[in-house]
């Protein structure tokens, strides 16, 4: 099962040279770029792991390429996203969000969906090792 989470998911991955044509964009609109990691990837789960600070005032994508690195090094079986940020309203808001890396063996997630009282349905989650 292959986890489809914010832009390009359904794409095959990215390259590093992919990535940093979309975090030179990000840049040239002013936005903040940050690193995420998480070795949970439920759809609830919308909290990942900073890997330090969104990076502010960049003007270059290396910058943003040496941190993804860096936590992929740390972290090579973990989801890693980049998140751009637009704070030019006064608050961040995350204007950008793509995975770019992924475990060699991704979870599979079930979902099951129960009809409750009247005409509510529920549904739940299971990870399946």
């Amino acid at each position: 099962m292959r986890i489809t989470q914010g832009c390009f998911s359904f794409l095959p991955d990215l390259t590093d040279e992919e990535i940093t044509v979309q975090v030179e964009y990000c840049l040239r609109m002013g936005w903040a770029v940050g690193v995420e990691w998480t070795h949970d990837p439920h759809p609830r789960n919308t909290f990942w792991e900073m890997w330090g600070n969104p990076m502010f005032d960049l003007k270059d994508a290396k910058g943003v390429l040496m941190e993804l690195a860096e936590c992929r090094k740390a972290e090579p079986e973990a989801y890693i996203r980049l998140n751009a940020f637009d704070s030019t309203r006064g608050f961040e808001t995350v204007t950008m969000s793509f995975i770019v890396n992924r475990p060699k063996v991704e979870p599979v997630i079930r979902m099951t969906r129960q009809e409750v009282d009247g005409r509510s349905i529920r549904y739940t989650h299971e990870v399946v090792r």
